[in-house]
């Protein structure tokens, strides 16, 4: 018996590995998808880019040279790709045919599949239409067979390259209850708040009938919409005029001055004004008037929700997911990555949280792209902000893999670094009078909110600004602000490391050398200046040794903490537990992961206590808020994404997926659980989808991992304890470990499972 299961294991592989490869799939023009949808004011039609009129809205691609992604749907183990051949058509006849009259690529040997560019001597034409295909050949030569046929149309005007991205997209949503209020008002309820405009429809036989909406985001403890709520949450009463007889009307929603400002960014004609709400309480005056069906139609970038999953054993874990998730979602309504609804404005650290939340909860990569063109030319005013676009931009090469945007920005990127700021030592200040005109014109700085040079921010908002009074110590556990600030030269080192990477990627070795040579000497510099040697702690500035939460676990985050420091400086964070605001967080649970405090990282995502995740959902928000309540930010708001850190912590840290070459080539999985017992996550990279699950019991852990064809993985397995053991298919291995994880290296793609036993 056992020797015939054997040979029938043995036939089922062999009958595998003789099927011819499967046709490629998700092809993406540019990064983009979806550019065969149209749209028409923000609604899916049915029509193509060949057929539909200028004035309709569709994803254009913007580049005469652009790039060509495909996925290999393959899930056998270790399935590569070989060789490629491209055709790009001018019609889809010719391209169904074969010829391609644009270019044909011929049998390219090569395992690229993802951001191949159009040959330098190919370029195309503006406002045209393309079609393309795609086949590949395995490792045994066995070609596939094409892809289904990818239209794209260009836009008017054609760059080397410009970022192409699509145009906003509205969602009819029916309310999910509703009901008839104490004083006979309607009060309908959509589950989740979002960014979007009213549509109803009216009877009546009077010409002088109205209706009065009250829109809002929150609700009073009687039940009904909050007139008067505190903070910036979002509250709107509206008045439609009806007309005689029955008639569907939208619902006009005049624009806010707060967030319709010079910098403020400005929502496209053919979508209109929005404004975020959950709930909408519809009084009726008169009993003439019949109110029929009433929906909403949110407004977003597109989005696909089936994309990123992640489940486990703690529901508030879930919970707190979930929010994020949404978040991301609902506060892409414009289009770039903003700082929710009161001011609609950029800023390079909510865009920094919102593009890693992002890509842990979605397969898209333009926003982050347009979003980063932005702020390269509208600077805002905080040190540490400048310093992140720099981060902003290497993240976004690590998971699109393009990098013709950043060559473009270069100079740009490398003015962000603060180099003029330097004293001889490396360290950096703005406070020493070194801010000259032609510096703010190298970083496109203007003067913002009065301020008429860049100023250190550390967290947001601090002691006595925005309504807290002067007693009271905002979010910066109590930083002493000195000529030279040890948050900002963190992200200073940061930077320069993540800066001389990207040189190296640009073929800028010179200046990579430099930028890492500059790096040690702040890391010298920093150690030097900032480490207390009687408390091994890290102070907050030059002239201060008052040690925050903030200093310690910005260089904990970035690796300026020497090893015999680490038991000090983390005993330190778990002494201040949450000090932070929900931006600093973000650091706070980087900086935990890092140096392998799983448990207290869970604890902190998982919390309960006011200043958590968990306490936004208990305040009745369905989006991140911009603070852990009203009172630590008088005038927060209840749409703002750069609370959104863990929906990208729980996949690059907790569960362990990053990307350790551009796009995915070359997959790090290293979970990192604490004390959860079970959790699985699904993560869309340019590659395929990840996914990766685990369970764990008394001293045993199981994991299983799938990963996309044309990648190979890095893997960390827990060692459960110093005498736990590997095993794989029945078969004990022993790769190289440490005290924290065994190392497999590279893992093919397929799946695979461990289990670690006691």
């Amino acid at each position: 018996m056992r020797s015939f299961l054997l040979a029938l294991f043995s036939l089922t592989v062999s009958s595998l590995w003789a099927q011819a490869p499967l046709a490629p799939v998700a092809l993406r023009t540019d990064l983009l998808l979806h550019t065969d949808k149209v749209w028409q004011r923000g609604f899916l039609t049915t029509l193509t880019p060949e057929t539909a009129p200028d004035s309709l809205q569709m994803a254009l691609v913007r580049s005469e040279r652009p790039s060509f992604s495909w996925q290999l749907p393959d899930t056998r183990t270790g399935y590569r790709q070989t060789a490629w051949q491209l055709v790009l058509s001018s019609s889809r006849a010719n391209c169904a045919a074969g010829r391609g009259d644009v270019w044909d690529s011929g049998n390219v040997p090569s395992d690229q599949s993802v951001g191949v560019l159009l040959p330098a001597g190919r370029r195309l034409q503006p406002n045209r239409v393309y079609y393309w295909k795609i086949r590949v050949w395995d490792d045994r030569r066995r070609a596939s067979p094409y892809s289904a046929i990818r239209v794209f149309r260009t836009a008017p005007e054609l760059a080397d390259y410009a970022t192409s991205h699509y145009p906003l997209v509205k969602e009819q949503q029916k309310p999910a209850r509703q009901r008839t209020q104490p004083n006979g008002a309607r009060l309908y309820d959509f589950s989740n708040d979002a960014f979007g405009q009213v549509w109803l429809t009216a009877q009546t036989t009077a010409t002088t009938d109205s209706l009065v909406l009250h829109l809002g985001e929150a609700l009073t403890p009687g039940g009904a919409v909050q007139r008067k709520p505190p903070g910036t949450i979002r509250y709107r009463r509206l008045i439609l005029r009806l007309r005689p007889g029955t008639h569907t009307y939208p619902v006009p929603i005049p624009p806010d001055k707060r967030n319709t400002g010079p910098k403020a960014i400005m929502m496209p004609g053919y979508i209109g004004e929005v404004l975020p709400f959950r709930y909408i309480e519809l009084e009726r005056p008169a009993a003439t008037v019949q109110v029929g069906e009433l929906v909403r139609h949110v407004v977003t970038y597109p989005f696909d929700d089936t994309a990123a999953t992640f489940g486990s054993s703690d529901t508030t874990l879930n919970r707190v997911w979930a929010l994020c998730k949404h978040t991301i979602k609902a506060t892409s309504f414009t289009g770039y990555y903003v700082d929710g609804d009161r001011e609609r404005i950029p800023y390079e650290a909510d865009a920094l949280i919102n593009q890693l939340a992002h890509y842990a909860t979605d397969g898209e990569y333009t926003m982050a792209k347009r979003s980063l063109d932005y702020l390269i030319f509208h600077a805002t005013w905080p040190t540490e902000w400048s310093l992140q676009n720099v981060l902003i931009a290497w993240n976004d090469y690590r998971y699109s893999g393009d990098a013709r945007n950043l060559t473009r920005l270069y100079t740009d990127l490398s003015a962000k670094l603060l180099l003029p700021l330097a004293r001889p030592d490396g360290l950096i200040s703005t406070r020493t009078g070194l801010q000259t005109p032609a510096f703010k014109a190298s970083i496109h700085y203007e003067t913002f909110d009065g301020r008429p040079t860049l100023q250190d921010i550390v967290d947001w908002p601090q002691q006595g600004v925005l309504g807290l009074g002067k007693r009271e110590a905002g979010e910066t556990d109590g930083f002493v602000f000195c000529d030279y600030n040890a948050v900002v030269n963190a992200f200073h080192y940061q930077a320069l490391r993540y800066m001389a990477d990207l040189a190296d990627q640009l073929g800028q070795s010179a200046d990579a050398a430099q930028f890492r040579q500059r790096g040690e000497q702040v890391k010298r510099a920093y150690q030097a200046t900032f480490i207390d040697p009687a408390t091994g702690l890290v102070a907050d500035g030059d002239s201060t040794r008052h040690a925050s939460l903030h200093a310690n676990m910005m260089a904990l985050a970035v690796g300026l903490v020497p090893e015999a420091n680490r038991a000090r400086v983390l005993a330190h964070i778990r002494s201040r537990g949450m000090a932070c605001s929900v931006y600093g967080a973000q650091f706070l649970l980087d900086a935990l992961y890092n140096a392998h405090e799983a448990d207290y990282a869970l604890s902190l995502l998982t919390s309960t206590a006011e200043r958590s995740w968990y306490n936004m959902i208990r305040t009745g928000s369905t989006m991140t808020t911009e603070a852990w309540d009203t009172r630590y930010k008088p005038n927060q708001d209840w749409n703002h994404a750069w609370g959104a850190a863990p929906a990208n912590v729980i996949v690059r840290k907790l569960m362990g997926v990053e990307p350790l070459t551009p796009a995915f080539g070359v997959i790090q999985v290293k979970p990192q659980p604490g004390a959860l017992n079970q959790a699985s996550l699904q993560l869309p990279t340019l590659h395929g989808p990840v996914r990766v699950a685990f369970t764990q019991r008394t001293q045993r852990w199981y994991m299983r991992l799938t990963l996309p064809a044309n990648s190979r993985g890095v893997v960390y397995v827990p060692r459960l304890s110093p005498t736990a053991t590997l095993w794989q298919n029945g078969r004990q291995l022993t790769p190289p470990a440490d005290k924290h994880s065994w190392q497999l290296t590279n893992v093919p793609s397929g799946t695979h499972q461990w289990e670690v036993r006691p």
